[in-house]
């Protein structure tokens, strides 16, 4: 083997594991999604940001939800800029 052919094989082994932890994220974040369906989060529109920050925490925490984590945010404040006069 030379040093092209080791080259090649440690590239090869990052973009496996580049493409492993993707898959980890993208099952992790479904996961979360299905624990905030479970919650019926999803019922209804957002009425305020708390309830969208609330949406948003539960789907990153994913499989946590299932191991006791019931993320909520409670307040939440949003500048919203006025138009000028």
């Amino acid at each position: 083997m030379n040093a092209y052919d080791d080259r090649r094989m440690v590239r090869g082994s990052r973009s496996s594991l580049a493409g492993l932890v993707g898959l980890l994220l993208v099952v992790w974040l479904i996961i979360g999604a299905v624990a905030a369906g479970q919650r019926h989060y999803f019922d209804s529109a957002p009425t305020n940001c708390a309830s969208t920050g609330t949406i948003a925490v539960t789907i990153i925490a994913g499989p946590l939800n299932y191991m006791g984590a019931n993320p909520k945010v409670r307040d939440c404040d949003v500048n919203v800029p006025q138009p000028s006069p």
